[in-house]
């Protein structure tokens, strides 16, 4: 292959976002997917990952492996449902934060009118746009990309770009706050707090308590746990109440069984990541 067509090799956090679209894709093959990407199979192609990733050599690596992608299938499946009920309530103006791969734009139903911000650093919304193009992928919203880098000025960017304070927003941040130290997290709260007017909802996906040292340092469970530093406050509905929103908190095994891919295991060390987020701007 030449040119767009050669395979990328992602590097640093971002490249956990084709990690990311290649669960995606394997839930797409399913009979039973609880989402349909059509997109996430030609990401993960162009950054090297299909049809195959390298496989954990022992069963309990395996199993934990398969523990975050579950969350992932998880999540995606929350957030969607989360993004359709705020649209189903009038709002018109999506914000993704950390948006990688994220193909949301392109493959769900958004009513007319509706803006979306993918917010993300250059680099994958470059290797992003690349693969869009081969794809001839046609986003179903106004879909505007804001290159920063979230520990900068990410609200002048988003700003800049036309993002609207006074109007209700509905903010996705999906597999971000991990990577995230305390402070970082707590300003990144503060700045989305400070732009959404009332009625706004957020969906978060948090680390569940003891995720770290469960997962932090195994290789088998993905090259991004080496890179998780923060964990699910001990009292989230209060901590996100502080910063002015009314939460509901759900774990991935309540969240699992509600879509029919119950956890049939008792509870374990094993099964990762947890801590769905849905809340309301008060």
């Amino acid at each position: 292959m030449t040119g767009e067509q050669e395979r990328v090799q992602p590097s640093g956090v971002w490249a956990t976002a084709v990690g990311v679209a290649r669960v995606r894709a394997l839930e797409t093959e399913r009979e039973d997917a609880l989402f349909r990407d059509p997109l996430a199979r030609a990401f993960a192609t162009a950054g090297g990952l299909w049809p195959s990733s390298p496989r954990p050599d022992d069963e309990a690596a395996r199993r934990r492996r398969l523990a975050v992608s579950l969350s992932i299938v998880i999540r995606t499946k929350f957030l969607d449902d989360l993004l359709r009920q705020a649209s189903a309530s009038g709002i018109r103006q999506v914000v993704l934060l950390g948006a990688g791969m994220d193909s949301r734009a392109f493959r769900m139903d958004w009513p007319e009118g509706t803006r979306l911000f993918e917010v993300d650093t250059a680099a994958p919304l470059d290797f992003k746009a690349s693969v869009l193009r081969r794809e001839r992928a046609a986003a179903r919203c106004e879909r505007t990309t804001v290159a920063v880098d979230l520990r900068g000025d990410w609200p002048g960017a988003l700003a800049a770009a036309g993002h609207d304070p006074a109007v209700p927003t509905a903010w996705i941040a999906e597999g971000l706050l991990i990577y995230l130290p305390e402070d970082a997290v707590e300003l990144l709260l503060a700045r989305i707090s400070a732009r959404s007017a009332a009625g706004s909802r957020m969906g978060l996906t948090l680390g569940s308590r003891g995720v770290i040292e469960r997962f932090g340092t195994d290789a088998a469970a993905g090259s991004a746990a080496s890179m998780w530093v923060s964990e699910m406050p001990d009292d989230p509905v209060g901590w996100l109440a502080g910063h002015g929103w009314e939460a509901d908190i759900h774990t991935l095994r309540e969240r699992a069984a509600a879509y029919g891919r119950p956890i049939g295991t008792p509870p374990r060390r094993e099964e990762g990541p947890g801590g769905l987020v849905s809340a309301v701007r008060r």
